[in-house]
């Protein structure tokens, strides 16, 4: 999905901003792509798009989830970060930012539920510190 639009953001060239604006974004993009496919292969069957876990649901802690938590969250940020800078759009960085938060929110809230669920699911957060991004924490 997030792919789609490259070719887009490709024609216009970073916008105002330029082809590093656009490299950096496509980067972006592909990270945001990488780790949004790493969290689906993971999670597989244990996918919800709800906060509570899936009565038959298992605490997934390998992959990508070895170095983040929420990786689909912090797949689609990083993406829109990445389309927004691809593109030159300042809005659209804005909102990506306002999407941060509440998937930063959204995944708090996640959290609380996870160690309902998942009594290891303490010890996991300790371990893997990083929310959304790998190497932000």
């Amino acid at each position: 999905m997030l792919l789609a639009a490259i070719p887009a953001a490709w024609l216009r060239w970073g916008g105002d901003w330029g082809a590093a604006a656009l490299v950096a974004g496509g980067v972006l993009v592909l990270g945001g792509a990488v780790l949004i496919i790493g969290g689906f292969v993971a999670l597989r069957r244990h996918l919800s798009p709800y906060p509570e876990p899936l009565p038959h649901a298992t605490l997934i802690v390998g992959g990508v989830y070895r170095m983040v938590r929420h990786p689909i969250y912090g797949g689609i940020v990083l993406g829109g970060f990445g389309l927004s800078l691809a593109d030159g759009n300042p809005v659209g960085l804005a909102l990506t930012l306002s999407l941060t938060v509440l998937l930063y929110g959204k995944s708090g809230f996640e959290e609380r539920r996870l160690i309902e669920h998942f009594p290891e699911y303490a010890a996991y957060r300790e371990r893997v510190r990083c929310r959304l991004l790998p190497g932000i924490c």
